[in-house]
């Protein structure tokens, strides 16, 4: 009997090996894919209301301007803005105007800020020519102070503006994450085009703007966070520890958010007049000389050589005789050239000065920040740049839901988030990087903690969930 010899069984081929990196690519794209869910709705809302913040000097003379703008007949010169000041008293008697501005071009009106009795704020405009009294707006409640409010709080008071800081935190994480994706599947988007895939050309652009988009991001998150009420407050209470500020320490200083008198805001809450806020000793007035008004302010103002328009603080109270105005310079466009003037009401001599120069070094640094938040401090390069970042936010935040909607697995029961655990026990420098973020974002830190504990408390034990975010 022959026996027969089997033949030999063709090894086993190896197993595909997964590149080096491509189990951190994947999961670095899942913690982009999932903050998008919170991010892109909050920086829609932020970029939308920015843009309309920025237009707001365009934009509400065209809604207003029976209000806003005057017909200015040639050789009219302007009344004393005493007169104007008293054609305000007569049409809000038991009201507290608590500030001036100039017109900011010939032909603007001027505008008073008028507390009512009821807590509540008017912008009172006159015509400079006549003087005559035009009317008023709740500051509130025109466009772009309901953008601006948005855009601080959401319009829901400390959780709105909560919201809006942890939005912030994980946009942050969302452009560091972006650009690892970016560098990383750069080749993969290349074959995917040159393939003609379905998406890919959408791929590519959502990439190349956000390469744009990921640096302005950062810089304006970060100009912003002063703002918040947690990490801007707690930072300010450190600084203020430490014998510095955030802020300008002067009560009439423009750069001061909360300030009554910051001009480039659309609104201006003036329940509380500056020197009212006890950051500074506020400066008084001597109580010698002639009774000095409203123009003698500006006078001694202008020959101190503050920019116009300016914006002037009445007394805080009619019945103090140790009040003084307040002379803001206008710096809309130069943060560097802000500057405050006191003028004594008694004699008109100028009690102090307070400008950039005698800010802290922290309230220069975020005050050069929010010019350029604001899309000011370089002129019209920071102004277009600003509003073409806004634009490419809007772009980003629809073509990444987008781009999820066209590859989502239809049928199943998934969100089809990418599959991927960051490699944090293997790799220190990830480890420490997420540690020193938490520490300096509080807020983020906070909210990582609590999206660990589900992933690994609930997700990784509830099958169902598990399978819907893709859990591995």
């Amino acid at each position: 009997m022959t026996d027969v010899i089997a033949p030999e069984r063709a090894p086993n081929p190896d197993p595909p090996r997964r590149r080096p990196g491509a189990g951190l690519f994947r999961a670095v794209w899942r913690w982009h894919f999932f903050a998008s869910f919170l991010v892109v709705p909050i920086l829609l809302v932020l970029a939308t209301t920015g843009l309309i913040y920025l237009f707001r000097f365009q934009l509400e003379p065209l809604l207003h301007a029976d209000l806003m703008r005057v017909d200015r007949q040639p050789g009219t010169l302007s009344q004393p803005h005493s007169g104007q000041l008293a054609a305000v008293h007569n049409a809000f008697p038991d009201g507290t105007i608590v500030s001036m501005t100039e017109p900011a071009a010939p032909d603007r009106s001027t505008v008073f800020s008028v507390a009512l009795p009821d807590g509540s704020t008017r912008d009172a405009f006159v015509d400079p020519y006549g003087p005559t009294y035009l009317g008023a707006l709740d500051p509130d409640t025109t466009v772009s102070g309901y953008a601006v409010r948005l855009h601080g709080e959401l319009m829901a008071g400390p959780w709105g503006d909560l919201v809006i800081e942890l939005g912030a935190c994980w946009a942050l994480v969302m452009a560091l994450t972006g650009y690892y994706l970016y560098v990383r599947g750069r080749r993969g988007r290349r074959r995917a085009r040159q393939a003609g895939r379905a998406g890919a050309t959408l791929r590519s652009r959502h990439g190349l703007v956000g390469l744009f988009v990921g640096g302005g991001l950062l810089l304006l998150l970060v100009s912003g966070l002063p703002w918040t009420g947690i990490w801007g407050a707690k930072v300010q209470a450190l600084a203020t520890d430490r014998g510095t500020s955030l802020w300008s320490t002067d009560p009439g200083a423009i750069s001061d958010p909360t300030s009554t008198l910051d001009e480039s805001l659309p609104h201006s809450h003036a329940v509380d007049v500056p020197w009212g806020m006890g950051k500074s000793e506020v400066p008084r007035s001597a109580r010698e000389g002639s009774v000095a008004n409203i123009d003698t302010a500006v006078e001694v103002a202008d020959g101190a050589g503050l920019r116009h328009p300016f914006t002037v603080a009445m007394p805080s109270d009619e019945a103090d005789s140790t009040g003084v105005f307040s002379v803001i310079g206008y710096a809309f466009d130069a943060p560097t050239d802000e500057r405050t003037v006191h003028v004594d009401r008694y004699g008109g001599r100028v009690v102090s000065t307070y400008g950039f120069d005698d800010y802290p070094a922290l309230a220069k640094v975020v005050s050069l920040g929010i010019g350029l938040h604001e899309g000011r401090a370089l002129g019209l390069w920071s102004f277009w740049g600003s509003a073409l970042m806004c634009l490419a936010v809007v772009f980003m935040g629809v073509t990444g839901p987008l781009m999820w909607w066209r590859r989502r697995p239809r049928g199943a029961m998934s969100v089809g988030a990418p599959r991927g655990r960051l490699p944090v026990r293997s790799s220190p420098v990830l480890l420490v990087g997420l540690v020193a973020l938490g520490v300096f974002l509080p807020v983020f830190g906070v909210s990582l903690l609590v999206v660990l504990l589900l992933d690994q408390v609930v997700l990784r034990r509830v099958p169902a969930l598990g399978g819907w975010f893709d859990v591995t």
